[in-house]
């Protein structure tokens, strides 16, 4: 065999040595993991709205793996020199998640499996007040906005603060 056959046979041999290394990393590599968010958070603010002082508090913990809540708890409070609201939803309140991913951020939309259940293990009446509770989770870098439209739960107020929370700092930030 001359050298130059010899060269060329050593050659293909190296390549398709290669290409099957390349195949079988790949093939081994773990799949995509789905999104996950794992945060607690503390928030307040004591602001003036129309001449009158308004309190907020929030404390909050939302792990999810994907579209598995593995630990859900939020607490939302206003408070007005006259009266104040409190509500909360947790796992307990039958939940589930739905995430969506749309290159730029994260979306996960936080509901009840039967809000008129839900309703009626906390002691509210049965009045329709809205029977349906969505709260909006959406990941934009650091950002966490927590999106609330959730009347099925305490009473018949708009009953969770909508806000926003850095991830990295702990920062909280509430709109208006």
């Amino acid at each position: 065999m001359s050298s130059i056959l010899r060269f060329v046979v050593a050659r293909r041999a190296k390549l398709t040595v290669s290409v099957v290394l390349v195949l079988s990393a790949a093939l081994m590599a773990p799949a995509v993991q789905a999104q996950q968010l794992h945060t607690k958070f503390g928030c307040s603010l004591t602001r003036d709205e129309d001449g009158e002082k308004v309190i907020y508090g929030d404390t909050g913990e939302f792990k999810l793996d994907g579209d598995k809540i593995e630990a859900l708890r939020w607490e939302s409070a206003q408070y007005r020199p006259t009266h104040g609201f409190e509500c909360s939803i947790d796992t307990g309140d039958g939940v589930q998640a739905e995430l969506q991913h749309d290159g730029l951020k994260d979306n996960w939309r936080i509901t009840l499996k039967d809000p008129v259940a839900a309703r009626h293990q906390r002691g509210y009446d049965s009045f329709n007040h809205g029977m349906n509770c969505s709260i909006r989770l959406q990941r934009e870098g650091d950002k966490l906005h927590v999106l609330p439209s959730c009347p099925a739960l305490c009473g018949s107020r708009v009953n969770f603060t909508e806000l926003s929370v850095n991830l990295k700092t702990g920062d909280c930030s509430y709109p208006g």
